[in-house]
């Protein structure tokens, strides 16, 4: 498998910090990946310099991706609020541009986790924030080089874009080239009614990739069309980052914002072992659903 292969920081410690960095980048290195996919929990602890020394150390490249709590909701009726989720962004977008990370990753229309039932008129205004704000975010972007790839979520997780075809009505509305999509196979699975055909629709806007199971496991131990899902993104000649997210209740916080009340895998280093060599064999071409 030709594509850069990547394990998300949300398997390994949260919030990820400048003190778990050395030991986790070694880790990682060690087990055959070529990038850290960092998840910016709190800015305050991480730190370009020391991610770029790691870096360097390890021969490991580093993708950059957020977390958009309550505090960082870029579609709230509030401005100010909408100001902070702006602003943050920007931070992730300066630290991708340090460390060499072609875009800031996630869902960062809305708090993670926020799902209600809205009138048609009212989504179409949270729809209009989102795409103002992610707007603001990418002129910054496009002026440090770096891409917004923004991610799909489930139904259970937000209630404003879950499928490629939502994805795509928001990357249009922001009317900046710079923003296109992350592909989740483990929201996909929930949401898409054909992998393929989804990875097909979203074409070149298909900016990033992560990788999961069904149950948010290991990859190739479940039911998902990974033959179908690689198929697909060769038909679109994507080349991109493709990054194993996962978690394990191991990591309390992130177990509990995912839903996630069981081990999918007998440990983080059995999942990040299991999934570099599914992905890395000619297994993933020979997978069925």
């Amino acid at each position: 498998m030709s594509r850069p292969l990547g394990l998300s920081t949300f398997l390994l410690a949260s919030p990820f910090s400048d003190d778990a960095v050395r030991p986790a980048f070694e880790q990682v290195a060690a087990l055959g990946y070529d990038l850290v996919e960092v998840c910016v929990e709190d800015p305050a602890v991480l730190s370009a310099p020391v991610l770029n020394a790691a870096a360097r150390e390890t021969g490991l490249a580093v993708g950059v991706c957020g977390a958009f709590g309550p505090e960082r909701d870029l579609s709230h009726d509030d401005p100010a609020r909408r100001r902070q989720g702006v602003d943050y962004l920007r931070g992730c977008i300066d630290l991708a541009a340090q460390v060499g990370s072609p875009h800031v990753a996630g869902p960062m229309y809305a708090t993670t986790g926020r799902a209600r039932m809205l009138p048609p008129d009212e989504r179409a205004r949270q729809f209009r924030w989102a795409a103002d704000s992610i707007r603001q975010a990418a002129d910054h972007a496009a002026e440090r080089g770096v891409a917004l790839a923004v991610e799909p979520l489930n139904r259970f997780e937000t209630d404003l874009v879950n499928t490629v075809e939502q994805g795509l009505e928001l990357c249009a509305a922001t009317g900046r080239d710079n923003v296109g999509l992350l592909l989740d196979t483990f929201h996909m699975n929930i949401e898409e009614k054909h992998l393929g055909d989804a990875v097909r629709l979203a074409g070149d806007r298909v900016f990033h990739v992560q990788v999961a199971e069904n149950d948010r496991g290991t990859p190739g131990s479940g039911h998902l069309p990974w033959a179908e899902f690689f198929d697909a993104l060769d038909d679109i000649g994507y080349r991109g980052q493709v990054v194993v997210e996962s978690f394990l209740p191991t990591v309390a916080e992130i177990a509990r914002a995912v839903s996630l009340w069981r081990p999918v895998a007998d440990s983080p280093q059995a999942l990040a072992r299991d999934a570099i060599a599914f992905l890395r064999s000619a297994d993933v071409r020979r997978a069925r659903s």
